[in-house]
């Protein structure tokens, strides 16, 4: 698909890389493939974060990321990392709690796809944001 589409791209100056996600049945575990520009196809073994802010999010994914995280904190995960994105790339956007703006956050495991609650995006962007206050006043959260 992106190699197919890469002329129409490069005339237009827009090009979208895409992360492919999902659980596989028969391996028992998630997969990740990301792709570079020309259609090569990469598979990621434990996360991965593309666009202009990436490296920031992968910058944090990376410290913090373990195998055995709870469903909780993988989501909380996320939406950090976005926010740190968006704090050192002004073409990221990132949540805004004052405006109530959350990312789109889901999760895929062997059960499939599932949404996951803004409200729960919310509480758990509020527990990021009173930690990072707490790191900032020199506080232990």
């Amino acid at each position: 698909m992106v190699r197919q589409n890469l002329p129409a791209a490069m005339g237009s100056g827009m090009v979208v890389i895409p992360i492919f996600a999902g659980y596989d049945l028969r391996r028992r575990e998630g997969r990740i493939f990301n792709y570079d520009i020309t259609g090569g196809r990469y598979e990621e073994l434990e996360f991965h974060a593309t666009g202009s802010g990436g490296i920031y999010a992968r910058g944090l994914i990376k410290q913090a990321w373990r195998p055995t995280m709870t469903r909780n904190e993988a989501v909380s995960l996320a939406t950090a990392s976005l926010f740190e994105a968006a704090d050192d790339d002004s073409a990221t956007g990132g949540p805004d709690a004052i405006r109530g703006i959350f990312p789109s956050v889901a999760t895929i495991t062997a059960a499939g796809y599932a949404d996951v609650p803004e409200s729960e995006i919310a509480a758990g962007f509020e527990q990021f944001l009173e930690r990072k206050r707490a790191a900032l006043r020199g506080v232990q959260a």
